[in-house]
């Protein structure tokens, strides 16, 4: 079973405000065994949710794993995510799509923003 992820963003009408999001990608990417790993946007950049999902599936996944790469559970997480999860699995009904929680919700993410407000002061 071949295993895709895409980290999903919110979007910006800057193009520059997905360059950490793309430093991520590569990361995760670069590891030793990684999966195929995909940006996906909500709004104004692409590749939407759908368009990531279907180049996965054209390369023969048949996993993925959705993660929001947003602070917390918003609204858009919560309902405009599922529907767009739920419009690629009727159009890609053998992927098997999981839906994480938010990353910023993860404790280990959380310790390290506190790190970082942290060094704030050192500046």
């Amino acid at each position: 079973m071949s295993h895709g992820l895409v980290l999903f963003g919110h979007g910006s009408r800057d193009p520059e405000w997905a360059r950490p999001l793309r430093e991520v990608a590569a990361r995760v990417a670069a590891g030793e065994g990684a999966p195929r790993v995909e940006l996906a946007f909500l709004e104004f950049l692409e590749p939407t949710l759908e368009q990531a999902c279907a180049r996965l599936a054209a390369e023969g996944v048949s996993r993925i794993a959705v993660l929001p790469m947003f602070i917390a559970q918003s609204g858009h997480v919560r309902r405009d995510l599922p529907a767009h999860i739920d419009a690629v699995r009727a159009a890609h009904p053998s992927l098997r799509i999981d839906l994480a929680v938010a990353v910023g919700e993860d404790a280990r993410v959380q310790a390290v923003m506190a790190e970082v407000a942290l060094a704030a002061f050192d500046h």
